[in-house]
């Protein structure tokens, strides 16, 4: 089967022994959108935030953030089919920044994995996309430390992230915030760590 987006300059492709090849594509609001919208409108992505919105919404969204020098946002493709939306951010630059001491060389993360399809068993799915997800943000992006902030009902996440060797921090009330390109609503969060030493050994 040919690979709908070899086309597509990757900012990170890696290898992982015993799952395949990850690829980290800098996302197309336009392209992407009506996949997006379907992964962000299943309930197992209600704490997403984005249940509800429609398609057009969703890569207006996208579109916004792709003009921001703070906020990024990528597709993860493995082995030519997707596999997750991964977020970048500068935590000064996020309400989340307020809620917690930011240090030098952190950077904030959202990951959100594709539904499995049905049928489809998926031993190791996570650790692997884990793998090069993180070889990217820590080294591609030279970072020290990535911060997490699931909502405190996410169990699964949290759990997700444990298992992956993040640390738990505080739990803190992240504000709303109402600009006018997105709303965030007040949000009960559960802050973890993870460093590039713990990660890489440096």
């Amino acid at each position: 089967m040919s690979d709908p987006y070899a086309s597509r300059p990757a900012v990170h492709e890696q290898k992982v022994d015993g799952f395949g090849t990850v690829r980290v594509l800098p996302l197309d609001p336009a392209a992407d959108a009506p996949l997006l919208h379907r992964w962000v409108s299943e309930e197992r992505a209600a704490f997403w935030g984005m249940n509800g919105l429609t398609e057009q919404r969703v890569r207006e969204i996208y579109a916004h953030m792709e003009t921001l020098g703070t906020h990024h946002a990528y597709l993860l493709v493995k082995d030519g089919t997707p596999a997750g939306l991964l977020q970048t951010y500068e935590p000064e630059a996020d309400r989340v920044g307020a809620c917690y001491p930011v240090e030098p060389g952190d950077i904030g993360m959202h990951l959100l994995l594709a539904p499995a399809e049905p049928g489809e068993t998926r031993s190791g799915w996570t650790a692997g996309l884990a793998v090069a997800v993180s070889a990217y943000v820590l080294l591609g992006l030279d970072r020290r430390r990535i911060v997490v902030d699931p909502d405190v009902a996410n169990e699964k996440a949290i759990a997700r992230f444990a298992r992956q060797g993040f640390t738990t921090g505080p739990r803190v009330v992240l504000p709303e915030v109402d600009l006018p390109d997105v709303y965030l609503p007040q949000k009960h969060a559960q802050l973890a760590f993870f460093t590039r030493e713990v990660a890489f050994g440096r």
